[in-house]
């Protein structure tokens, strides 16, 4: 591996810009692995709250119910402060940014772990979530400035995987805790991962640092809100919480305050997320390509132990092992995708791999009370195969025609996108699956295993209709991040 030549400036720089030097060999080899943990604690974390549900609403003396804030604070923490962690990283340097998100990211999962009510645990998971927030986006930012676009492709990949694995083990683990120690080693799991983090950061992540324009202030302000208010509305949406004047009424106000950042960025030279990134052909398709083929994926993690718990009766622990064969096949697939990019293309792979995602997520639709498990678990194994490659084509695909200086916007785009189609996503299997099961017939398993795989099929066939979308990318499109690869191995 090779880092890419960029000029930056240390933070010991005085105003004029320098070159820094390389990462050494150690560096380079470990910062995959880094990030990786950064990622994986992100991801863990969701996943293995929402199993300690139940049991910390007891503690706390709360409804069930009123956990949806503990859930939804945090997905609005990550929507709010994403846009700004591409400034920041370039104001305040790549090292310090990661290190800060970690620490945060630790210090808020202390925090929750010893709240004594639910009002302190909603701050304290918005605290988690302005760490978590800077973890993703500035992680894969420092792997753009770290590596060659030639070797994208395998690191991205590589860095994904912990993404898939974390809510794979999180309702194994989540179980686990709940039955043999308390719900707040739930949190305390993140506090010694986060500390040899921190030291990892400050032994090998290169620190990046770019001149900086000012801060859109007024953009933070707009698009921030419109964001936060809208996955808002996308949380309670189904739970009846809010009557259908104040759901459509919240709506109005959010998609307005986004249209008017939409003005108000054609407006001013420096904008908090430059749009004009979408003018890009290969940055349009992977990031409008990877929102709305989220969308259909996107709720398989919130279907799939649905399925497995109520409907077909295995417990917990029986349903996230049925789900680990799609992290094994992420794990024991990742050294094919680079060659398969190089061969078949970005265009190739990312029309014929989202079809084939479409028609697995319609094979979900056939599992039943009969159907073997081993046929569960083979089509576990395909299915995260595919993911993977999905992911992977489109996680890279968006530098293929970046140039360095809007690393940090495409990261800053990219990262917000798909947090706001990963909630778009669970929302949308939710209100399929609420739509095809009448509320009379949720104790029913035959019904709600119906209803599943209705919701399978209105989610697969969105995805096949998602490749619409990769029809714009042209042959030749990111071969300067797939081809050198494969070249060099040969």
């Amino acid at each position: 591996m090779r880092p890419s030549s960029m000029n930056v400036i240390p933070l010991n720089s005085g105003a004029a810009a320098t070159s820094q030097p390389p990462p050494g060999p150690s560096s380079i080899r470990l910062l995959p692995w880094l990030v990786a943990v950064a990622f994986f604690m992100e991801s863990l974390d969701t996943t293995i709250l929402n199993t300690a549900v139940p049991a910390i609403s007891e503690a706390l003396k709360v409804a069930p119910l009123s956990m949806k804030s503990v859930l939804a604070s945090y997905t609005l923490s990550l929507a709010v402060f994403i846009p700004i962690s591409g400034w920041m990283a370039d104001r305040f340097g790549t090292r310090r940014v990661f290190a800060s998100a970690i620490g945060l990211f630790t210090l808020g999962s202390f925090l929750c772990g010893i709240s004594s009510n639910i009002h302190l645990l909603v701050a304290c998971r918005i605290l988690q979530g302005c760490g978590g927030a800077m973890m993703v986006p500035v992680g894969r930012l420092t792997l753009v400035r770290t590596f060659a676009k030639s070797e994208l492709i395998r690191v991205m990949s590589f860095v994904a995987i912990p993404a898939l694995i974390g809510p794979m083990l999180g309702p194994i683990a989540g179980g686990l805790i709940v039955g043999y120690l308390h719900w707040r080693f739930i949190f305390f799991v993140n506090i010694p991962i986060g500390f040899a983090g921190l030291l990892m950061v400050y032994l090998h992540l290169p620190d990046y640092r770019e001149r900086t324009n000012p801060l859109d202030v007024v953009g933070l302000i707009l698009f921030g809100s419109g964001v936060a208010l809208l996955s808002y509305v996308l949380e309670v949406f189904g739970d009846h919480a809010l009557s259908t004047r104040e759901i459509l009424g919240l709506l109005t106000i959010s998609i307005s305050l986004i249209a008017g950042y939409e003005l108000h960025a054609r407006e001013i030279a420096f904008p908090l997320l430059q749009l004009s990134l979408f003018r890009i052909r290969t940055f349009s398709a992977a990031v409008s390509g990877s929102f709305f083929t989220r969308l259909g994926i996107g709720g398989v993690p919130f279907l799939l132990p649905l399925l497995y718990q109520v409907g077909l009766g295995f417990t917990p622990v029986q349903s996230g092992l049925l789900i680990m064969p799609q992290a094994i096949a992420a794990m024991s697939t990742k050294f094919l995708l680079p060659r398969v990019l190089a061969r078949i293309g970005y265009r190739g792979v990312l029309i014929s791999n989202t079809v084939i995602l479409g028609l697995l997520l319609l094979a979900f639709a056939t599992i039943g009370l009969h159907t073997p498990v081993w046929t569960i678990v083979l089509l576990a194994f395909f299915y995260g195969a595919f993911t993977s490659l999905q992911y992977t084509s489109m996680n890279t695909l968006v530098y293929a025609d970046i140039t360095e200086e809007q690393t940090s916007n495409a990261s800053s785009i990219a990262s917000t996108m798909q947090q706001m189609s990963i909630s778009f996503g669970v929302a949308s299997a939710g209100l399929a699956t609420a739509f095809f099961i009448p509320s009379r017939t949720h104790s029913n398993p035959a019904q709600l295993i119906h209803g599943i795989h209705e919701a399978f099929v209105v989610l697969g066939g969105f995805t096949v209709l998602s490749t619409i979308i990769f029809h714009k990318l042209k042959r030749g499109d990111g071969d300067n991040v797939s081809q050198q690869k494969v070249l060099h191995a040969e």
